[in-house]
């Protein structure tokens, strides 16, 4: 009776067949979802940057993503005041070289790093991107009159000892690429992507980090992300950590047919110091993916009728195959031991 109510569960229970196909999709996107948390590294300077073989290049992404301040124990830190600690400079220093009087309209300069006449830079953050944009690192904030104003040195001494959780998601093209969490302002310097470091006057980053989830896709039942939780301590004093992807589209389709268009990965790891580099390895957190030509489809359906009736026809027959043997077994016996009962009689 109990193997007729397991083979009638089956039946009612959902099975999931599945199929790899060549991935013949062309001009889509690819959605990459993280959270990730850097104990160590204050959100200041703290940068997220993505590119792909393409040629498309999205650097200091803002966008889609939140940043959270975290104290020394973890804790988010809710709000504070920004440009704590900001020297007092009541007029801002104008382009042309005098301070701004209450008639004027400000314009500040952009020290060099103007794309015409009439560039204005009215914020550190303004100066930073027009040299970001000539391929220039900023080496001393202090003698650029927005950010002394603003304390962007201050600021960072202030964060000293934070650290930052970062989550969000990105929109790129579903090609190879690497999307990476590291320190300072990018740019590119003679074809090669670098980061502007200078301006944080510090020899080292800690790039310590947790990989609360990591995924490519929307989640669909089954699917395992093999990072989420992923813990890595920084051992040596700087150095690039790598996360080398295989992005596997998949499709999932359940009983009702609803479709799910997402992705699995697998993974590998590697560190590279900054010794093994010669000082040439940018100290952040790189993912570098890759998408597999071949689509896995995951299809949940009912089984038919007749496999039901198959499967219970097994079952029953089964049954009667294991009594039929036990039977013949006890029979056997019971005839052996008789016949030696009725030798030792005679005896």
């Amino acid at each position: 009776m109990n193997e007729h109510f397991i083979s009638l569960g089956l039946y009612l229970h959902a099975v999931t067949e599945t199929k790899l196909v060549v991935d013949t999709s062309r001009g889509e996107t690819l959605r990459i979802n993280f959270d990730v948390t850097f104990p160590a590294l204050p959100c200041s300077i703290l940068s997220l940057d993505a590119m792909d073989i393409s040629g498309e290049q999205h650097l200091d992404v803002k966008h889609d993503i939140i940043k959270k301040r975290l104290d020394a124990h973890g804790n988010v830190i809710e709000s504070r005041q920004d440009g704590i600690g900001a020297p007092k400079i009541e007029k801002p220093l104008q382009r042309h070289g005098g301070r701004l009087e209450h008639n004027e309209t400000y314009c500040g300069s952009c020290y060099g790093g103007e794309t015409s006449d009439e560039a204005c830079c009215n914020s550190c953050e303004d100066v930073r991107e027009a040299y970001r944009k000539k391929g220039w690192g900023m080496s001393n904030p202090d003698l650029i009159d927005q950010c002394k104003r603003e304390g962007f040195l201050q600021k960072i001494k202030d964060e000293e000892g934070e650290g930052c959780n970062i989550n969000g998601f990105l929109e790129v093209n579903k090609v190879a690429g690497n999307f990476h969490f590291a320190p300072g302002k990018s740019f590119y310097q003679s074809g090669v992507h670098v980061h502007d470091l200078l301006a944080f006057q510090k020899d080292s980053f800690n790039i310590s980090h947790k990989i609360n989830r990591l995924t490519f896709g929307d989640y669909f039942p089954g699917v395992v992300n093999p990072l989420d939780g992923v813990l890595w301590t920084h051992q040596t004093p700087s150095g690039m950590y790598q996360y080398f992807i295989k992005v596997v589209p998949t499709v999932y389709t359940d009983v009702s047919g609803h479709t799910i268009q997402s992705n699995q990965f697998s993974v590998t790891e590697h560190f590279m110091s900054a010794e093994q580099a010669h000082f040439q390895a940018l100290p952040g957190v790189f993912f570098f993916y890759d998408l597999s030509p071949i689509k896995v489809t995951f299809t949940e359906e009912h089984i038919s009728f007749l496999h039901f009736l198959t499967n219970v026809c097994a079952i029953i027959g089964g049954v009667f195959t294991v009594s039929g043997i036990l039977d013949s077994f006890i029979y056997h016996g019971h005839r052996a031991i008789k016949k030696k009962m009725e030798i030792g009689k005679f005896s």
